[in-house]
């Protein structure tokens, strides 16, 4: 029977390894945002000259949600590797703030990011506002980030309540 324990064991401590297919193709993915960002950059200067002052700030927001999606996967696939996988040890060049963050602090991490990246769609809308005809999306569009923003801050405490608890029960 011990034998069997220890090969379960064996299986379940080795199965962390399954996530690293995952991991690759979310940094494979950093080269399709990075495709998509020069994209809609070099779309972005041709029409320059055209453009209003409000298109140009709205392709900027847009530029700018890619980067924000492009640092929160970074993020994931740190901490993901880090956390599950294997501690990245001795690599002075990764800050702190990309690898070694647990669990609850990654939770906050993402949900912070999808608020700002919600919100920075938001003020795109809001400024091509003149061309909307539906005044229900716009309800959506900014309770979308006020959404993610309570849920964040549910977070916030539940995870303070949790550390409190630990603290005081050790």
């Amino acid at each position: 029977m011990q034998q069997f324990e220890r090969g379960l064991q064996a299986a379940i401590v080795f199965s962390r390894w399954l996530l690293a297919p995952f991991l690759i193709g979310l940094v494979l993915s950093l080269f399709l945002l990075m495709y998509r960002f020069f994209a809609d950059f070099y779309d972005l200067a041709i029409r320059l000259t055209v453009e209003t002052w409000h298109e140009l700030i709205v392709g900027v927001l847009n530029m700018i949600d890619i980067v924000l999606t492009a640092n929160l996967v970074l993020i994931v696939v740190s901490s993901g590797y880090e956390n599950f996988i294997h501690k990245i040890e001795g690599r002075p060049d990764l800050p702190e703030g990309v690898t070694a963050i647990d669990f609850g602090v990654l939770k906050q991490r993402v949900l912070g990011s999808i608020a700002v990246i919600a919100s920075v769609d938001a003020l795109a809308w809001y400024l091509d506002i003149e061309r909307a005809t539906d005044s229900a999306k716009l309800i959506w569009v900014v309770a979308f980030p006020l959404m993610f923003a309570a849920a964040m801050l549910i977070l916030a405490l539940a995870d303070r309540i949790s550390r409190d608890t630990r603290n005081t029960a050790g």
